[in-house]
């Protein structure tokens, strides 16, 4: 498998020249059955689908303008939440893995993702056994971080390290209201995490800051989801223009930051990163 997708697939950082990738429109987007601390908030007043639809085509065109090839999944009437296509895969140099889900109103999706990878002849492994949900997984080169999750289990992350037995797969408990490890933890440089530091026990919080340099995130801009930005490559950002001083502070490092409004869709729990299923990534 390593190099059977190796044209097609190749993810080996966050924040590499991305050049391929999978989204899915909002356009049965609402909260119905709550499954986030996000939506506990919006539950009443829900999503507007137009709105949600305009700020998708303003990232999806975003995307494009940098040269990103954006490959669209079809919509199914039933399926709320499958604009969040990064939770139902992840790549890993050249795999990808297809999620298996941690909660049951999401599995229809795979068959979704699945149908759209036969049709483009893209090769797959699908991992069926126990859960794991791609935004609990984070890749850093050789090493793979793996939020410990509601969604994602410490056995999953064992069979995971089975799997690729050439990486170093790291298991990083997040707290319990913290939805998915890209919620309080990015990647977006070499050496460089934006992170929300009250996810994390002071033990595990060390350890992230033995690897990296920290931008932290308060806890007004973490639900904003201000973790949750979307690299595209040669330190360009896409983020929320809501979430100021994240925004500013990795200005303040050298990286552009393309703001695009995603505030609609925030309302249901996932922003920039967990809306987009990267494919190819190249190191340019």
């Amino acid at each position: 498998m390593e190099t059977e997708g190796k044209d097609k697939l190749n993810c080996h950082t966050e924040y590499d020249t991305l050049k391929k990738v999978i989204v899915c429109p909002p356009k049965n987007m609402r909260i119905g059955t709550v499954i986030n601390e996000t939506q506990k908030r919006y539950v009443s007043e829900n999503i507007d689908i137009n709105i949600a639809m305009e700020q998708y085509q303003s990232f999806v065109n975003t995307m494009t303008q940098y040269g990103v090839e954006v490959l669209e999944l079809t919509t199914e009437d039933h399926l709320n939440e499958q604009v969040f296509t990064r939770d139902i895969g992840f790549c890993i140099g050249n795999q990808l893995f297809i999620s298996a889900m941690g909660s049951g109103i999401r599995e229809g999706e795979v068959g979704v993702l699945m149908g759209k990878l036969n049709q483009e002849s893209i090769p797959y492994k699908d991992l069926v056994q126990t859960p794991i949900e791609g935004g609990d997984v984070i890749i850093d080169n050789k090493k793979v971080w793996v939020g410990l999750s509601s969604r994602t289990s410490l056995k999953a992350t064992e069979a995971l390290q089975a799997l690729i037995p050439s990486y170093q797969v790291i298991p990083l408990p997040i707290e319990k209201r913290i939805l998915h490890l890209d919620c309080a933890f990015n990647i977006i440089g070499e050496g460089l995490a934006l992170v929300y530091p009250d996810a994390f026990s002071t033990t595990d919080l060390n350890i992230i800051k033995q690897h990296f340099d920290i931008i932290e995130v308060n806890g007004e801009e973490q639900f904003s989801l201000g973790t949750n930005v979307l690299s595209i490559g040669n330190k360009k950002i896409i983020s929320m223009p809501q979430n100021n001083h994240a925004n500013q502070e990795m200005a303040k490092r050298g990286y552009e930051i393309i703001e695009v409004d995603y505030s609609e869709i925030i309302k249901s729990g996932g922003s920039f990163r967990c809306c987009s299923l990267p494919l190819l990534r190249m190191n340019l």
